[in-house]
Protein backbone atom coordinates (compact mmCIF):
# COMPACT_ATOMS: atom_id res chain seq x y z
CA UNK A 1 0.00 0.00 0.00
CA UNK A 2 2.51 1.87 1.11
CA UNK A 3 4.60 1.40 -2.28
CA UNK A 4 1.76 2.39 -4.44
CA UNK A 5 1.15 5.63 -1.96
CA UNK A 6 5.08 6.59 -3.20
CA UNK A 7 4.40 6.09 -6.62
CA UNK A 8 0.95 7.92 -7.14
CA UNK A 9 3.05 10.79 -5.44
CA UNK A 10 6.39 10.52 -7.79
CA UNK A 11 3.62 9.97 -10.90
CA UNK A 12 2.01 13.19 -9.65
CA UNK A 13 6.05 15.03 -9.20
CA UNK A 14 6.22 14.40 -12.63
CA UNK A 15 3.09 15.37 -14.22
CA UNK A 16 3.35 18.95 -12.22
CA UNK A 17 6.87 19.21 -13.33
CA UNK A 18 6.44 18.61 -16.94
CA UNK A 19 3.07 20.56 -17.04
CA UNK A 20 4.82 23.03 -15.90
CA UNK A 21 7.79 22.59 -18.42
CA UNK A 22 5.48 22.74 -21.27
CA UNK A 23 3.15 25.06 -20.25
CA UNK A 24 6.33 27.67 -20.04
CA UNK A 25 6.12 30.18 -22.73
CA UNK A 26 9.01 32.14 -23.92
CA UNK A 27 9.03 35.84 -24.03
CA UNK A 28 11.12 38.18 -26.36
CA UNK A 29 11.07 41.87 -25.35
CA UNK A 30 11.88 45.11 -28.21
CA UNK A 31 15.74 45.85 -27.21
CA UNK A 32 15.78 49.29 -28.14
CA UNK A 33 19.06 49.84 -28.67
CA UNK A 34 19.52 47.56 -31.59
CA UNK A 35 15.83 47.85 -33.27
CA UNK A 36 14.78 51.08 -35.60
CA UNK A 37 11.42 51.64 -37.33
CA UNK A 38 11.27 53.83 -40.18
CA UNK A 39 8.58 55.66 -41.91
CA UNK A 40 9.36 56.61 -45.71
CA UNK A 41 7.26 58.68 -47.73
CA UNK A 42 7.42 61.34 -50.79
CA UNK A 43 6.38 65.06 -51.26
CA UNK A 44 6.08 67.10 -54.07
CA UNK A 45 9.50 68.33 -53.39
CA UNK A 46 11.85 65.27 -51.84
CA UNK A 47 11.16 62.23 -50.55
CA UNK A 48 11.61 61.85 -46.56
CA UNK A 49 11.57 59.37 -43.88
CA UNK A 50 11.20 59.70 -39.64
CA UNK A 51 12.87 57.46 -37.64
CA UNK A 52 10.96 56.12 -34.18
CA UNK A 53 12.89 56.80 -31.41
CA UNK A 54 10.58 54.82 -28.70
CA UNK A 55 8.82 52.11 -29.23
CA UNK A 56 8.41 48.84 -27.13
CA UNK A 57 6.90 45.28 -27.59
CA UNK A 58 6.82 41.53 -26.64
CA UNK A 59 6.59 38.36 -28.80
CA UNK A 60 5.93 34.99 -26.92
CA UNK A 61 6.64 31.57 -28.36
CA UNK A 62 4.07 28.66 -28.14
CA UNK A 63 7.43 26.70 -28.72
CA UNK A 64 10.16 28.20 -30.34
CA UNK A 65 11.97 25.44 -31.52
CA UNK A 66 9.30 25.85 -34.37
CA UNK A 67 9.07 29.22 -34.43
CA UNK A 68 5.26 29.11 -33.21
CA UNK A 69 4.42 32.38 -31.91
CA UNK A 70 1.58 32.47 -29.61
CA UNK A 71 1.36 36.60 -28.83
CA UNK A 72 2.71 39.55 -30.51
CA UNK A 73 2.19 43.20 -29.77
CA UNK A 74 4.29 46.42 -30.69
CA UNK A 75 3.87 50.15 -30.08
CA UNK A 76 5.45 53.54 -30.79
CA UNK A 77 4.92 56.32 -28.50
CA UNK A 78 3.58 58.91 -31.34
CA UNK A 79 6.12 62.01 -30.52
CA UNK A 80 9.00 59.93 -31.00
CA UNK A 81 8.81 59.86 -34.68
CA UNK A 82 11.71 61.92 -35.48
CA UNK A 83 12.38 63.52 -39.00
CA UNK A 84 15.26 65.68 -37.46
CA UNK A 85 13.48 68.76 -38.48
CA UNK A 86 11.04 69.79 -36.11
CA UNK A 87 8.66 71.30 -38.54
CA UNK A 88 8.11 68.44 -40.61
CA UNK A 89 7.61 66.97 -36.69
CA UNK A 90 5.37 69.37 -35.78
CA UNK A 91 3.05 68.84 -38.57
CA UNK A 92 3.52 65.08 -38.73
CA UNK A 93 1.71 65.00 -35.07
CA UNK A 94 -0.56 67.38 -35.78
CA UNK A 95 -1.77 65.10 -39.09
CA UNK A 96 -1.48 62.10 -36.24
CA UNK A 97 -3.40 64.37 -33.49
CA UNK A 98 -0.31 62.72 -31.03
CA UNK A 99 -2.10 64.68 -27.94
CA UNK A 100 -5.09 62.87 -28.23
CA UNK A 101 -3.14 59.25 -29.70
CA UNK A 102 0.31 58.76 -27.81
CA UNK A 103 1.10 55.47 -29.23
CA UNK A 104 0.81 53.32 -32.68
CA UNK A 105 0.06 49.70 -31.99
CA UNK A 106 0.34 46.41 -33.79
CA UNK A 107 -1.48 43.36 -32.14
CA UNK A 108 -1.36 39.67 -33.43
CA UNK A 109 -4.42 38.50 -34.03
CA UNK A 110 -3.41 35.25 -35.92
CA UNK A 111 0.13 34.16 -37.80
CA UNK A 112 -0.99 32.85 -41.20
CA UNK A 113 1.49 31.15 -42.69
CA UNK A 114 5.32 30.28 -41.38
CA UNK A 115 7.79 29.00 -43.91
CA UNK A 116 10.82 27.53 -42.39
CA UNK A 117 14.02 28.52 -44.86
CA UNK A 118 16.42 27.36 -42.57
CA UNK A 119 19.64 28.10 -40.73
CA UNK A 120 16.76 29.34 -37.58
CA UNK A 121 15.17 31.38 -40.57
CA UNK A 122 11.29 32.15 -41.62
CA UNK A 123 9.38 33.89 -43.58
CA UNK A 124 5.92 34.56 -41.51
CA UNK A 125 2.88 35.92 -42.67
CA UNK A 126 0.77 38.11 -39.26
CA UNK A 127 -2.63 39.17 -39.39
CA UNK A 128 -2.86 42.00 -36.94
CA UNK A 129 -4.66 45.04 -35.68
CA UNK A 130 -2.65 48.28 -36.56
CA UNK A 131 -4.00 51.63 -34.95
CA UNK A 132 -2.73 55.01 -36.35
CA UNK A 133 -4.13 58.03 -34.75
CA UNK A 134 -7.59 56.05 -32.96
CA UNK A 135 -8.45 54.07 -36.41
CA UNK A 136 -8.11 50.11 -36.46
CA UNK A 137 -7.48 48.17 -39.54
CA UNK A 138 -6.37 44.62 -39.94
CA UNK A 139 -3.64 44.26 -41.92
CA UNK A 140 -1.30 41.46 -42.89
CA UNK A 141 2.48 41.85 -42.35
CA UNK A 142 5.14 40.13 -44.06
CA UNK A 143 8.17 39.55 -42.22
CA UNK A 144 11.53 37.82 -41.71
CA UNK A 145 12.21 36.19 -38.83
CA UNK A 146 15.90 35.04 -37.47
CA UNK A 147 15.91 32.89 -33.83
CA UNK A 148 19.31 32.57 -32.32
CA UNK A 149 20.14 31.83 -28.67
CA UNK A 150 18.00 34.88 -26.61
CA UNK A 151 17.57 36.78 -29.67
CA UNK A 152 15.01 37.14 -32.21
CA UNK A 153 15.28 39.30 -35.19
CA UNK A 154 12.28 40.67 -37.30
CA UNK A 155 12.58 42.79 -40.44
CA UNK A 156 9.82 43.84 -42.87
CA UNK A 157 8.02 46.40 -44.82
CA UNK A 158 4.54 47.35 -44.87
CA UNK A 159 2.79 49.82 -47.37
CA UNK A 160 -0.31 51.97 -46.03
CA UNK A 161 -2.25 54.98 -46.72
CA UNK A 162 -2.51 57.69 -44.30
CA UNK A 163 -6.44 58.39 -45.49
CA UNK A 164 -7.37 54.19 -44.50
CA UNK A 165 -6.39 55.45 -40.73
CA UNK A 166 -8.43 59.10 -41.19
CA UNK A 167 -4.88 61.11 -41.36
CA UNK A 168 -4.93 63.91 -43.83
CA UNK A 169 -1.44 63.77 -45.56
CA UNK A 170 0.97 66.68 -44.21
CA UNK A 171 1.54 69.91 -45.41
CA UNK A 172 3.91 72.91 -45.02
CA UNK A 173 4.27 76.23 -46.40
CA UNK A 174 0.24 77.00 -46.93
CA UNK A 175 -0.10 74.03 -48.84
CA UNK A 176 2.99 74.15 -51.77
CA UNK A 177 4.58 71.50 -50.00
CA UNK A 178 1.96 68.54 -50.20
CA UNK A 179 3.34 64.73 -48.85
CA UNK A 180 1.94 61.77 -50.97
CA UNK A 181 -0.95 59.47 -49.17
CA UNK A 182 1.26 56.27 -49.25
CA UNK A 183 3.92 55.21 -46.67
CA UNK A 184 6.50 52.68 -45.81
CA UNK A 185 6.69 51.40 -42.51
CA UNK A 186 10.21 49.51 -42.76
CA UNK A 187 10.82 46.99 -39.22
CA UNK A 188 14.02 46.22 -37.94
CA UNK A 189 13.38 45.32 -34.68
CA UNK A 190 15.46 42.73 -32.33
CA UNK A 191 13.44 41.38 -29.41
CA UNK A 192 15.84 39.79 -26.66
CA UNK A 193 14.92 36.96 -23.28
Amino acid sequence: MKYKSSISKLLILFCLIMGVHLGVAQEYKVAKQTSALIVEGTSNIHDWEIKAENQSGVITFKSIDNAEIAKLNFSVETESLKSGKSGMDKNTYKALNAKKYKTIKFNLIKVKETTAKGNNKYDVKLEGDLTISGTTKRITLPLQMEINAGTVKLTGSKKIKMTDYNIEPPTALFGTITTGNEVTIKIKTTLTE
